[in-house]
């Protein structure tokens, strides 16, 4: 997993191809002409999911994780905690859904990281996250979340 700012994702452009072309894409766009919605950029490969919403209470989220996909989730505007755990041999619960690439489990994060407006977040298949999480009181968020294929090349 990695936390940064927009401003040093050059950084992390060799980690992968995908990961390359998801922070290029968030450096170049102006999301506040974007409406919420799926957005491609290399097809099914690489694609961004703009979203709005009030962050929640982390009594009412599960940590989730992907297979297919890595998540770069980037903070347009407002801030979130999110919950962070290494994927273990923890047992979902909800099963992975290939449909969806998506599994829930139920353990609480090892710890979290307060994510403020113009920093990004990289999420590994390995890596379990509770994103979406209020910090003191919930607010209104605008995020990207870049999904690049991890099979991608």
């Amino acid at each position: 997993m990695v936390i940064d700012h927009i401003a040093r994702a050059a950084i992390y452009y060799q980690l992968h191809p995908g990961i390359e072309i998801a922070l290029r894409y968030i450096q170049t766009t102006d999301f506040s002409k974007l409406e919420n919605g799926k957005y491609e950029i290399a097809g099914e490969q690489v694609f961004a999911i703009v979203q709005t919403y009030d962050t929640k209470d982390p009594s009412t989220e599960k940590l989730e994780a992907h297979k297919k996909y890595i998540d770069v989730q980037y903070v347009v505007s407002g801030q979130e905690k999110m919950g962070h755990a290494l994927l273990k041999a923890q047992v979902p619960s909800r099963e992975y859904q290939p449909e969806d690439d998506f599994m829930l489990f139920d353990e609480a994060p090892d710890f979290f990281s307060l994510v403020t407006e113009g920093m990004f977040t990289i999420f590994y298949p390995s890596d379990l996250h509770m994103p979406c999480i209020l910090h003191q009181q919930s607010t209104l968020i605008k995020k990207v979340v870049v999904k690049v294929g991890v099979d991608f090349i």
